[in-house]
Parts: C-alpha cells; structure tokens; sequence
C-alpha cells in the first residue's frame, strides 16, 4: 500500500515521461509535490524502490528503473502489467546521460533533421531539414507532425539536454507555462527554453542558472513546437 505522497511522485514521474519522453528533475518533483527540500523526494524515492516500484541503477547518479506500476495508476499486481522503462534524473558523471529515455526496442521512423538549435542564446531561424534520423515510434505517438533538431548549448542541462544532443519536436503553436519549447524570437532566431506566459509577456527560461531568462513581448515569440523526446548518442 503507498501512501498518497507516494503515489503521487508515481503518478508524476511516469506521466512526464509519457508526455515529454524525459523525466522531471528533483526539483520539478519537489514543486509538484509541494516539498520543502529534495531530501523529501529522496525519502519517497527509497520507499517506492522498497515497495518494488521502481528500481535505482548502479553506478547512474539518480537513474530509476520503473519496474511496476499500482493499479490505480493502470498497473497491475503482477510485474507483467507494466513495461519497465529507464529513466534519469541528473547528469551522471561517465553513464547514461540525466534525461535520457531508455526505450525498448520498436518500430523506428525517420524524421527530418531541421539543423540546429541553441539552449543557450538564440541562433538563427531554422528553415530546411539536413538529413533525416530514426528515432522509435513511441517518441511520436501523438498527434502532429514531429521533426528533429540538434542541440548547441548548455543552456538546459538541467533539464537533461546536453550539447549534441538530439531532440524531438512536436510542431504546436501553443504550450502550457514549464513546457519545453522550440520558440522563434522576433521572426529571425530560434531557441530551445522552457516556456512561461505572464499576462502579455513571455518568458524563456534556461535549465543552467548561468544563463538569464529572457522575458519579451508577446508578439516577439512564436511557439514553433514542444519537446516530447531526446535521443542521444554515443
């Protein structure tokens, strides 16, 4: 039996993995449980790990292995209801990347490479695919039209995108406040950021506090799409 904390850490993690392909970060879980501190998280986490919901990976700095999920949450008392799937929290040092989804093997398709584009400050607008890239079919099992891009910045490390990698996009021109987007700034430079809407104003927010948010006129943001999954490579 969890109790509702528990539960709702569960219930948190797995379906931000389903939406966005990447797992929240400590703090994101501190936020949406409304803890004090991350030690709290931690406490739960080790009592999900005890109670044989999740698994945590050796030698992976916070890596979870969701092994099964309650009932209540569409699981079921036996461990073939669920497909266990690999998720991270923070950067490791030398292992799997924080962030990175894990998925079994499936059905790949191929989808644009639009170029690159900047978690850091913006680069220029990208226009035409470069080549295309296999990414698994559960990454886009949403609806819309999906393309990919390349990461260049550090800017969202703390979300668990690094320089290099490659992200998938969803097209959308609207996003709900904390989503990840790709935004064009003023018609001409495109940017990787977290996305926030006060009144007439947009904020695009890094995941790396050396960076500044940049808080701009509405009519000087265009939302081009939202990240629903990562790949990375090796």
């Amino acid at each position: 039996m969890l109790t509702k904390k528990q539960l709702d850490l569960l219930e948190f993690i797995h379906k931000r993995v389903q939406r966005d392909g990447v797992p929240p970060s400590f703090d994101e879980m501190k936020d949406a449980l409304d803890l004090r501190s991350k030690s709290g998280i931690h406490r739960l986490i080790t009592a999900l790990e005890e109670r044989g919901f999740i698994r945590r990976l050796a030698h992976r700095a916070r890596a979870l292995e969701i092994v099964r999920l309650p009932e209540s949450l569409g699981g079921e008392a036996s461990s073939g209801g669920f497909t266990p799937r690999v998720i991270e929290g923070d950067r490791p040092a030398a292992s799997m990347p924080a962030g990175a989804l894990s998925v079994e093997a499936a059905p790949a398709i191929e989808l644009p490479l639009m170029g690159r584009i900047a978690a850091g400050v913006p680069i220029e607008a990208i226009a035409h695919a470069s080549r295309n890239v296999a990414v698994p079919g559960d990454m886009v099992s949403g609806r819309g039209n999906h393309y990919a891009l390349e990461v260049k910045g550090d800017s969202m490390i703390g979300a668990g995108i690094n320089d290099g990698d490659i992200v998938v996009i969803r097209e959308t021109e609207v996003a709900d406040n904390g989503d990840i987007v790709v935004a064009l700034v003023e018609d001409e430079e495109a940017t990787l950021k977290k996305f926030y809407r006060n009144g007439s104003a947009i904020a695009l927010e890094a995941a790396n506090p050396a960076y500044e948010t940049k808080v701009l006129p509405e009519d000087k943001v265009r939302v081009q799409g939202r990240l629903v999954g990562l790949i990375r490579t090796y």
